[in-house]
């Protein structure tokens, strides 16, 4: 799941943001990024090249992966991981395969699956992590059903105990969108290494930002070379030597421009892959200070009645601190946003909210099991920011804020 908090929001409200006491995201970088930026400017070479590939090397590497490859955004990495899985050679999914979602992740978690004609089965949250509420997910599988999607939502792994299981039991393709949850751990394990396809998001509010960029990590060699061609125009260029989609025919002029898939272009430039490579070793600091600032807002709120807050699964990269208004209270969101609004504290609502809510649902094809959590945090719903430096005081002011409500 890509989430968004775009560049072009952020100009809109560019007087606010300059008065803010309390932003929703902040930059990660600093003179590395502009100088390795510069060194890409001054070798006159833009275009997806070594940069990019020795991200992506040191990127599976991180994650103890054997392939990574990067796109032009976490959402485009959803799109190709999605598109692998109708052309890899054994049992493919096809047009009407029944896929089971939450309700609550980003768009983009969801519109690759209806391009690409699947029927969707929506299952609730649990209220209290956000993610899948387990129990509703196990009813929800049946003789059909041939792939779970696994969104760890803001940070917060999923319960991949569970959910794998049921996947090894029922014999279904576990795809895990990790776009806002990188750097987290379920049981010592980073999350995005769960499924047969991974996707990450480094776009600029995430855990590490290379402006825009996407990744897809997977231990199959053969999705690994779907994922490159896909990305690359559907053509060979760039295909391992011993690549097993496809056989090299013996013209060298041909083969240059050899087109075997209905790919796109969602490559990445070598500003993003020099970026990243910088961004990539600051990532277990960046992810401990958010801990510690998370430590803290939980510290202050996790007794106040009036706000249901993310409770940990594993241990979280904290991307953002939800608040849910109990509903038993009956306390009006308008009310709390605007008193937010007035403390200059930039919010937002969770994720994109429940896509069943949205209007673009009258295009997909879908099945909707329970959504009375989702719709909960839909409606009564809200997050701050979390940041990769010490935001303790904007905690403090935040709840200072919210206190006398």
């Amino acid at each position: 799941m890509l989430l968004c908090i775009s560049q072009a929001t952020r100009i809109i409200m560019a007087d606010e943001v300059g008065r803010m006491k309390y932003e929703l995201a902040s930059s990660t970088w600093n003179e590395e990024e502009k100088q390795a930026i510069l060194e890409v400017i001054n070798s006159n070479i833009y275009t997806m090249g070594r940069n990019v590939k020795e991200f992506e090397e040191r990127f599976a590497e991180y994650f103890g992966m054997k392939y990574a490859v990067m796109a032009n955004s976490g959402s485009s990495a959803n799109l190709i991981a999605v598109a692998s899985l109708f052309y890899k050679k054994e049992n493919p999914l096809k047009n009407g395969d029944e896929v089971i979602v939450p309700c609550i992740s980003w768009a983009t978690t969801f519109h690759p699956l209806q391009q690409y004609g699947l029927k969707l089965k929506f299952v609730d949250i649990n209220l209290h992590t956000l993610n899948y509420d387990v129990e509703e997910l196990k009813k929800a599988v049946s003789k059909d059903t041939r792939m779970i999607v696994a969104v760890s939502i803001l940070g917060n792994p999923c319960q991949f105990d569970e959910i794998t299981r049921l996947c090894k039991e029922n014999n279904i393709i576990l795809f895990e969108d990790n776009c806002e949850s990188m750097g987290a751990r379920f049981n010592g394990r980073y999350t995005g290494t769960f499924g047969l396809v991974n996707t990450f998001s480094t776009f600029f509010s995430h855990h590490i930002s290379t402006m825009e960029g996407g990744f897809v990590l997977t231990n199959d060699k053969e999705i690994y070379n779907l994922l490159k061609s896909i990305r690359n125009h559907g053509w060979t260029r760039g295909q391992d030597e011993d690549s097993p989609i496809f056989e090299k025919k013996g013209d060298d002029f041909f083969e240059a421009y050899r087109f075997i898939l209905p790919g796109y272009n969602v490559r990445p430039g070598e500003i993003h892959g020099a970026i990243g490579i910088r961004q990539l070793t600051k990532l277990n600091d960046f992810v401990k200070i958010r801990r510690r600032n998370a430590g803290h807002f939980v510290s202050l709120f996790k007794d106040d009645e009036r706000f249901i807050i993310q409770k940990e699964i594993g241990e979280s990269s904290w991307f953002s601190f939800t608040m849910i208004i109990n509903p038993e209270l009956k306390i009006d969101r308008k009310r709390i946003l605007q008193k937010l609004k007035d403390a200059n504290i930039e919010h937002r609502i969770i994720t994109g909210g429940n896509i069943l809510r949205h209007d673009v649902i009258r295009y997909y094809d879908y099945t909707v099991t329970k959504s009375t959590n989702a719709d909960i945090a839909h409606y009564n719903g809200f997050f701050v920011g979390n940041h990769p430096y010490d935001i303790r005081d904007k905690i403090d002011y935040l709840y200072k804020t919210l206190k006398n409500i």
